[in-house]
């Protein structure tokens, strides 16, 4: 279930996140997806779509915070 573009994304991804975010988003999820395909990989129960899903917005937030209502770069807020 990996995703090839931005318009694949979740809608609740690509309603809030700006279009770098959304790139960081696909290719950690996509990273993950391939990573965590075990599910010895993987911690207590949670499915492999799960996972990557978390994995994901990780690394969003790496990068991106929430100001407002709004997703932001981290060199913006600062």
């Amino acid at each position: 279930m990996p995703y090839n573009s931005n318009s694949d994304l979740p809608e609740r991804v690509k309603n809030v996140l700006p279009g770098h975010a959304q790139d960081i988003y696909r290719e950690a999820f996509n990273n993950a997806w391939e990573q965590y395909a075990n599910p010895e990989e993987r911690r207590g129960n949670e499915s492999r779509e799960e996972v990557a899903h978390k994995v994901a917005w990780s690394a969003v937030q790496n990068k991106y915070t929430k100001k407002g209502d709004k997703w932001v770069s981290r060199d913006e807020a600062a």
